[in-house]
């Protein structure tokens, strides 16, 4: 079968116009109907940006084109979180640490158990390659362990912090981690993360040429661009709504990490749903890699150039909730395939994190 895939009028078109959108969006803050033509250029950036995405990952290959996507919202995001940090207000000072921690649940319950959910719904049982998933896996566990909860037990400041020593160490350490995690996925045993072999499945040629994957590219960076700026437009509109119905500020988070995450999730799921479970895996820990081992470096520097408080510990309720995740998560990575109930435990796992964030 073959496939053609590259740049039509509409993919062209849609992430000028949200861009446009976006501008008109912060000179005057949307209102009433404007707002719900925000929610919808919101969501057609999103499909917009999956679609470049997979043009690239089809013209250069597993498993460069999910590390694009990833690469492409982690540097947004990082921009987007300094610009809050910057701005200040009482809740800057635990911004970085609750962005980073509502990602790493959003993506290793959520968006691993739609995936889980919705590939066993469709296949019954899905196989990946554990010598891919688990070192994405391990990478994850050091990291989140050295960034959000050594923090709480440190004894050089007061607090969940870490001093000035500490806060380069730990922006050092997890960008170095990351760039050897990069070199073993796409150079050093790029075949460990590329999808298992499946006889069932039909072959596809795909058709696309490099003067589509480059405007692709340029366009991808657009959309991401879009959803970010659109997403940070609709946050006041929701922290009023979760202030108006008593609900905590951490529900802020949780809600305007989803809408960056949304490109990638819609990603993820649309690879399950096509038998390519291994692709759904790259990306959802992709993401959380590079959230971390981007993020907290920028936000390190950031901090320490400025001399802007940082507290990166969790508490205790959230340092449960993590080291269930990735307990968990190393049995559902350890097999090598997956099935429904698999994906309905991180399901569970996401719903109790957003339970327990409104009802602490």
């Amino acid at each position: 079968m073959y496939k053609k895939i590259g740049v039509q009028t509409w993919n062209a078109l849609i992430p000028v116009l949200t861009c446009l959108g976006l501008g008109v969006a912060l000179w005057h803050p949307p209102e009433g109907a404007w707002l719900v033509w925000v929610g919808v250029a919101l969501l057609a950036a999103v499909v917009t940006a999956v679609h470049h995405a997979e043009v690239i990952a089809l013209r250069v290959g597993e498993p460069f084109g999910t590390l694009v996507l990833a690469l492409a919202v982690t540097a947004i995001e990082s921009s987007l979180l300094v610009v809050l940090m910057m701005s200040g207000g009482a809740s800057a000072t635990t911004l970085a640490r609750d962005t980073v921690f509502a990602t790493v649940m959003i993506i290793c319950n959520g968006v691993v158990g739609l995936c889980l959910l919705l590939g066993a719904l469709r296949y019954r049982v899905q196989a990946f390659r554990v010598e891919g998933t688990s070192p994405a896996l391990s990478v994850v566990a050091a990291l989140t362990t050295l960034t959000l909860v050594l923090p709480s037990f440190t004894s050089s400041t007061p607090g969940p912090t870490l001093s000035s020593a500490q806060l380069i160490f730990a922006g050092l350490v997890s960008l170095g981690l990351y760039g050897v995690f990069v070199f073993v996925q796409t150079v050093r045993h790029r075949e460990y993360f590329l999808p298992p072999k499946n006889e069932t499945d039909e072959p596809v040629h795909v058709i696309t040429t490099t003067r589509s994957a480059l405007f692709s590219l340029v366009l991808l960076v657009v959309s991401l661009v879009s959803v970010v700026g659109l997403a940070k437009t609709l946050s006041p509109h929701i922290e009023r709504a979760v202030n108006a119905a008593g609900i905590p500020q951490a529900v802020v988070g949780i809600a305007v990490a989803f809408i960056v995450l949304l490109p990638e999730t819609w990603a993820a799921a649309h690879a399950a749903l096509r038998n390519r479970l291994q692709t759904s895996f790259n990306l959802a820990l992709g993401s959380a890699l590079a959230t971390i081992g981007l993020t907290i470096p920028v936000v390190v520097a950031t901090s320490i150039l400025l001399d802007l408080p940082l507290v990166l510990g969790l508490p205790h309720k959230e340092i449960t909730l993590l080291a269930l995740t990735l307990f968990i998560s190393a049995m559902t990575l350890a097999r090598g395939h997956a099935t429904v109930l698999q994906g309905a435990v991180h399901l569970s796992l996401f719903a109790v994190y957003v339970f327990l964030a409104i009802v602490p």
